[in-house]
Order: structure tokens, then sequence, then C-alpha cells
């Protein structure tokens, strides 16, 4: 079973994690997902943006500039990006996407919405419910329009938390807040309690 399913979706996207995840992880960091975003013309500039977390999920704006510039300095070195780009590096927020294995059975018990690259259940690509855990190969999901569904993990194109009230309590705890750039893009199932503001780290 592929464990980092959707930390890299190309094949240069999954050349620039192998070249940085050994010094992210020798930093204590790591790499959740990399996109190299807006690579449409041969000359257009394209940005990275990568996500990283610490082993117990937590990622501050120091740690977000400790890891772009070791990153920075890397890139500079091996020059894997033959145009012009820029940097972005935050946490994962709390309405993070899953896109190891571990993920999935880390936050067990919590609401996502999962995107199939091949319909299933019929000709339904989009899910919604509580992840219940991993069973072998799949992702197994409580449904809210139906009975619980068997989903491959190697069928995943898409998957991210959905913030509900129980998700912010625990992700306090850890000290895991959105990412404000990405602020308005969050979504609720469920309204925060009072007094709690949806902004956050890097």
């Amino acid at each position: 079973m592929d464990t980092a399913l959707l930390v890299a979706k190309t094949p240069a996207e999954a050349r620039l994690v192998e070249i940085l995840s050994p010094t992210a992880l020798d930093m204590g960091y790591e790499i959740v997902r990399l996109r190299l975003m807006g690579a449409g013309g041969r000359d257009a500039p394209v940005t990275l943006q990568i996500m990283a977390e610490k082993p117990d999920g937590t990622m501050e704006i120091d740690d977000c500039a400790e890891l772009s510039h070791a990153v920075s300095a890397l890139l500079d070195v091996e020059d894997p990006i033959d145009k012009e780009y820029s940097l972005e590096v935050s946490s994962p927020g709390i309405d993070r996407p899953l896109t190891r294995a571990k993920d999935f059975a880390e936050y067990a018990g919590h609401r996502a919405k999962i995107e199939m690259s091949v319909p299933l259940e019929g000709n339904r690509r989009n899910f919604r419910g509580d992840i219940r855990g991993l069973e072998g190969d799949a992702i197994s999901l409580s449904l809210d329009d139906g009975p619980p569904v068997s989903l491959p993990l190697r069928d995943i194109a898409d998957a991210k938390l959905v913030i509900t009230d129980a998700l912010i309590e625990e992700s306090l705890k850890r000290k895991r807040v959105p990412d404000a750039s990405r602020a308005d893009d969050v979504e609720y199932e469920d309204a925060p309690e009072e007094g709690i503001d949806n902004q956050g780290e890097a």
C-alpha cells in the first residue's frame, strides 16, 4: 500500500518531494502535500506550495519560516525547477488535506470529503461522512445518505477534513489553527463555538 498517496500528484512534484523530504525530516518536519501551481505555459512562473508539520501535528509561523529557508537553499543547489518560481510554506490547517494512509487512521471519527478518481457505488465519485478508519487498502466511511462504504486508497483523487466543533476542539489542543492564507476556503460542518476565531498561523 502506498503510504504517501496524495503528497504529490505529478512526476515533477514527486521528484521535488524526493529531493526535499530528507532535509525536512532531518529538521523535524514531514511534508504533507507539495504542489506546483500555475505551470501552464513553458515560461510562465510557478508557485511551489508546501504544506508541512511536525510529527505531533503542529506547525508554527517560525517553523514555516525555518523550513522555507532550508528549502530555498536546497533548491538553489539542486535547481530542479527549470523556470521562475515562488515558494509558499504553510501548515495544513484544521481542514487539512488527507494525503497519507496514516492520516485516515489518525483522524478516524472525524468528518471528511473524499473525491474518487473512478466512480464507485454506481456512478458516484464524491463522498462525505465520518471516517471509520483503515480496512486493509481501503478507507471505511460512514455516509450521511447511505450505508458505510469502502473506498480504495489507490483510487482517491482528493480528500480533506470538514471542520466540526469536535475537530476544532482537538486542533486547539494541538495548537493547530487554519492557514490564514486559505481562510476563505474553510468549510464548516457545524458553526464554530462562539469566541473561536477562524484565523491562524502560517
